[in-house]
């Protein structure tokens, strides 16, 4: 005789899960009601307790798993007919849950890039255990589309404007998924240009200290930096640290016109080169200088300039030399220590030095063509602190003052005269910086106006008024 009870005789279905073990957060589980036969019965599902009750006329139940409180014991049942005829529950299933892990995506080199640069996004997920994962790729603004792609790395060769856009990823294992990564946004921008500055000064005496620094317009991360002197690279190494290159003590073989560019990834994608930055070091009273005739920076294409290597003692073997779009050269027309130019044009512009037979550099000053019809009139030397500042507007129809002109400097109105000329009666450093004049028939270029002290002019004997093309 059989001493079961009623209940011990009603069948016992089985449960499990779809994914069997832990669960993850932001995702579901599918819990499977086991009968056999399993066609006829309706199914009760039950969480944490069996007083309330769910039910469906499939075997499976999704539970969607919102949050670690959705774990915990659950039980299913089957029934039929009417009355309604129970099965008996389950044993109970343990449903684990494990609070998702959140992807990351990485960049390199940066997420400000430059076309043609190669880019690579990673993505990566923090996770126990010797779990694989799949990764999908989302984009949003890109013309590119990446969700096929299931490797944890997105290479990009050659980055074109077009990839331009926001990225992200997760990662996925069986019916499981991570959480999505925060996008991060890839810019590209056109071709990467250098820019080199100077601090403290352009100017220096020999034994003084100077540092050259090169930085990458608009991006900061990742770049390693070459030094080049009149188009020549520079093999001292040792002086640059990161985008910086320092001479200390300062010689009179480092005068010279400078560049930089910068380089990164592999393979490498390297900058456009920078501006021009003339160094000039000088030693106590300098032999020779370099006269400029008509006396200015800003000279009219077409026009013609002189420029002489004159020694107190003698010239001789000093020549006039110059640094124009890249190219170090003598001047084209030299006559002993003169260069004649007769025909400026702007190609002409450039830095303009004087240069012994030993290789000896002194006294550069820089020449600006300008094909415009208005150019601003000021000293080649510099002003002495206390004395007068005088600049004139001049007009390329009669090379005279043009009777109205505003006078700027660093950008901010300073001045308008309606005599074509700006004085200012008693110099202080101060009054150092940028100038121009603007008329109703144009807009000169911008010189640099240099301010120094009594002391300092017997040392340094050199001087530049820079000027370019804003």
């Amino acid at each position: 005789m059989c001493s079961c009870s009623p209940a011990d005789l009603k069948p016992k279905p089985e449960l499990t899960s779809d994914p069997a073990g832990a669960a993850l957060t932001g995702n579901t589980v599918t819990l499977i009601c086991h009968m056999n036969p399993a066609t006829g019965w309706d199914f009760y599902w039950y969480k944490h307790t069996l007083h309330s009750e769910t039910k469906t006329q499939t075997n499976s139940y999704r539970v969607k798993i919102d949050s670690v409180s959705a774990g915990g014991q659950y039980w299913c049942r089957a029934g039929r007919g009417k009355p309604v005829y129970y099965t008996q529950y389950s044993d109970a299933l343990w449903v684990n849950v494990t609070v998702s892990p959140k992807a990351v995506v990485t960049v390199r080199p940066d997420e400000q890039v430059f076309r043609g640069e190669t880019v690579a996004l990673r993505c990566d997920i923090k996770w126990r255990g010797d779990t694989e994962w799949t990764y999908r790729w989302e984009t949003e603004g890109t013309s590119y589309q990446y969700n096929s792609i299931s490797t944890q790395e997105l290479n990009i060769s050659s980055v074109k404007d077009s990839h331009s856009g926001k990225y992200s990823c997760r990662g996925e294992m069986g019916t499981q998924h991570s959480q999505r990564s925060d996008a991060v946004t890839l810019t590209v921008s056109a071709e990467a240009q250098a820019a080199v500055r100077v601090s403290p000064q352009p100017w220096l005496t020999e034994g003084d200290s100077v540092t050259l620094i090169c930085e990458v317009t608009g991006s900061s991360t990742g770049w390693t930096f070459s030094w080049f002197r009149d188009d020549d690279r520079l093999s001292d190494s040792s002086r640059g640290a990161g985008g910086s290159y320092t001479l200390s003590p300062a010689a009179l073989q480092h005068t010279g016109v400078y560049t930089c560019r910068a380089e990164r990834g592999r393979p490498a994608y390297y900058t456009n080169y920078s501006n021009t930055q003339t160094l000039w070091i000088t030693g106590q009273g300098s032999p020779v200088s370099l006269v400029v005739r008509p006396s200015r920076s800003q000279h009219f294409s077409s026009d013609s300039l002189s420029l002489s290597c004159e020694d107190q003692m003698n010239s001789a073997g000093w020549t006039v030399r110059r640094y124009t779009d890249r190219n170090t050269e003598d001047c084209s027309k030299q006559t002993g220590s003169t260069c004649r130019l007769v025909s400026l044009s702007t190609t002409d512009s450039g830095v303009y030095w004087c240069q012994s037979e030993s290789g000896e550099k002194r006294h550069p000053l820089n020449i600006t063509v300008h094909d415009g019809d208005v150019i601003l009139e000021s000293s080649v030397d510099p002003v002495i602190e206390g004395d007068t500042l005088t600049l004139h507007c001049l007009h390329r129809s009669t090379n005279s003052s043009i009777l109205r002109a505003d006078f700027y400097k660093d950008g901010s109105l300073v001045q308008s005269q309606t005599t074509g000329e700006m004085s200012i009666t008693t110099v202080s450093e101060s009054d150092e910086g940028f100038y121009y004049c603007k008329t109703e028939r144009g807009e000169s270029l911008h010189s640099w106006i240099s301010v120094r002290g009594l002391g300092i002019i017997s040392d340094l004997c050199t001087f530049i008024i820079i000027s370019y093309s804003m």
